[in-house]
């Protein structure tokens, strides 16, 4: 199996630590002497996270013969530092996953793509899936009218947003908008965040295979079956009344028997779902 890293920029998008475009770090695993068309799956990491920490997803897919890409994103990754928008800027994450698509698209023959993501991730694959964030609630989140507690890695969110970002009706706007990515046949979520601030109605009209897995004692997550309940015909299950959320970071000791059994699913999943 190879497994190499791509330093990738997205022209369309500033980066926002100074001048520049976008970085998009790709990491990428692949089974040697792979066929052509290739089935991609694409990964999306926690929240503060890194695409290191999803290595025990990857590598079962990419041994079994997928081509595995996983980004390290911007601003939100502990490789290059947090940044506000980071982890309070969501959709970008959608954004970095269609164009890892778009560049891979220009070096292989891709027959079909599927996401997979932990935590944040997950509600990345599900926006690429078709769910939408409510507007009034971001709208709500930004001026401080509702109050979520803040990540454990960015104590300080709501304040360092208020002094660097000016937040307008435009960055309401591209929050609720649709980042759905034809392109993506079938979405895998582990303890997927975020769910309270989506639109019901942007769950319920997704119509690909997506599959849920939460853990029981989940303390970052809690609600994470919610997608389940509101995504159709969703495969969801509880992967352990006393699993919680870290013990999905490949750092993590102890835990590699709820990871491993995670990651063989994905990988029957993807093999499901991908044509």
């Amino acid at each position: 199996m190879e497994r190499f890293v791509l330093e990738l920029a997205d022209e369309r998008r500033p980066r926002w630590d100074g001048p520049g475009a976008r970085p998009v770090r790709t990491h990428v695993w692949a089974a040697r002497g792979r066929d052509a068309p290739v089935r991609v799956v694409l990964v999306s990491h926690g929240t503060g996270g890194s695409a290191s920490q999803m290595t025990w997803l990857a590598e079962p897919l990419a041994e079994a013969g997928f081509l595995v890409a996983a980004v390290d994103h911007h601003g939100n990754n502990f490789t290059d530092g947090y940044l506000p928008q980071g982890f309070a800027f969501w959709w970008e994450r959608a954004l970095d996953l269609s164009f890892v698509l778009d560049a891979l698209s220009e070096e292989y023959a891709i027959g079909s793509a599927g996401a997979a993501g932990f935590s944040l991730g997950g509600y990345t694959v599900a926006a690429l899936a078709g769910a939408r964030v409510d507007a009034d609630l971001y709208r709500r989140l930004l001026d401080g009218r509702l109050e979520l507690p803040p990540p454990p890695e960015f104590p300080d969110l709501a304040e360092q947003l208020r002094a660097q970002v000016t937040l307008d009706d435009e960055i309401v706007a591209a929050a609720a908008a649709s980042y759905r990515d034809e392109r993506i046949a079938a979405a895998f979520a582990v303890c997927p965040a975020a769910v309270a601030m989506l639109d019901p109605a942007s769950l319920g009209a997704i119509d690909l295979p997506f599959a849920v897995r939460w853990a029981g004692a989940d303390e970052i997550a809690p609600d994470a079956q919610r997608y389940a309940e509101l995504i159709p015909d969703a495969e969801g299950r509880c992967v352990g009344d006393r699993v919680g959320h870290y013990d999905f970071l490949h750092s993590t000791q102890g835990a590699e028997p709820v990871r491993d059994g995670v990651a063989a699913e994905a990988l029957g999943f993807f093999r499901r779902n991908l044509p």
